[in-house]
């Protein structure tokens, strides 16, 4: 007689067994840093995830080994994973904004830096808006964005917005040109700050389609550096304040290495 493909009990241990609850929390810890990228555009610390999952296996083997009652044994398994799993989602997402924020406390003073103010000459405690190089509205740090002339800020707002525009759009914008790799194993805080400051002065598509990206996502980190320092030119000319910002993003993204 031939024997049967699979256990005559295949159904109860789909649904009942540990060891098969071990393998649906991996899977779902395997694919959590990317839902939480691609709905977020956060990212996530790997080494949370590379323990969750060692930690998962562990529970899968010793589930393996034990008794596992009928009676209620599905309930308490949901309730279990539902709460375990909720506390490593609300860890991942702390951890997110402890990084963001690490990268943030280097890129603020970086780009306030280089992208300098204008104050209103009636109001020096106001930012007035002004041409920049290359004749556009410009208001607090290098905001173009549906800038008038004759426009003003407090430095309180311009802070604010800058802050805002760093984190959700540029940053967030510049990461989906990064590859996961690049995003989990490369780019460090100062590394990070470098690409998106690149970003705020030249532009996202710019900077995620440039040679420094390619580079950083083929594993080429020291070349991707410094393919930043290419970016010196405004109005078809060299910049002395360009090369000087591009020195100063190349040594930060050189940093570590």
């Amino acid at each position: 007689m031939r024997k049967a493909m699979f256990d005559k009990n295949w159904r109860a241990i789909v649904i009942r067994s540990y060891t098969a609850w071990a393998f649906y929390a991996l899977a779902a810890i395997t694919l959590a840093p990317d839902i939480i990228y691609m709905v977020s555009g956060r990212d996530t610390n790997p080494t949370i995830w590379a323990m969750l999952q060692i930690w998962v296996i562990a529970l899968g083997v010793i589930g393996r080994l034990v008794l596992q009652p009928r009676e209620g044994a599905l309930r308490r398994r949901l309730i279990i994973g539902v709460v375990f799993f909720g506390t490593f989602i609300l860890a991942a997402q702390a951890m997110a904004q402890t990084t963001e924020r690490a990268t943030m406390q280097v890129l603020v003073p970086l780009v306030v830096k280089w992208e300098g103010e204008h104050r209103c000459v009636d109001a020096p405690d106001l930012h007035c808006a002004y041409r920049d190089i290359v004749g556009n509205p410009t208001l607090c740090f290098g905001e173009t964005d549906g800038v008038s002339m004759g426009d003003r800020a407090t430095d309180a707002e311009c802070l604010r917005l800058l802050k805002h525009r760093l984190a959700r759009d540029f940053r967030a914008g510049l990461h989906r040109y990064f590859s996961q790799s690049t995003r989990t194993n490369r780019l460090t805080p100062h590394r990070d700050a470098a690409y998106v400051s690149l970003a705020y002065n030249v532009g996202i598509q710019g900077t995620g389609r440039s040679t420094a990206t390619r580079r950083l996502n083929g594993g080429d980190i020291a070349g991707g550096c410094a393919a930043l320092g290419w970016w010196n030119k405004a109005g078809g000319r060299v910049v002395r304040g360009l090369v000087n910002r591009r020195a100063q993003e190349t040594a930060l993204c050189l940093q570590g290495l």
